[in-house]
């Protein structure tokens, strides 16, 4: 499995993770979860950009050798 393809779960499940934890924070705090969540949104950026590479890696990859 190239790298691309290994990383995109791994990526996935951090992001999901993250937001998360940080969505369980805000009601403890007293305080109302925003509507706009910023760690799934770069979760979201750090997937495309993920699929792109492993689209383009398998693209080209005969031809690196």
């Amino acid at each position: 499995m190239c790298i691309f393809c290994a990383a995109i779960p791994v990526a996935a499940a951090t992001g999901v993770s993250l937001d998360s934890k940080q969505r369980r924070r805000w009601p403890a705090r007293g305080q109302v979860a925003p509507r706009l969540r910023p760690i799934l949104l770069l979760t979201g950026l750090v997937l495309l950009f993920l699929m792109a590479g492993s689209v383009i890696f398998h693209t080209y990859y005969p031809r690196l050798w």
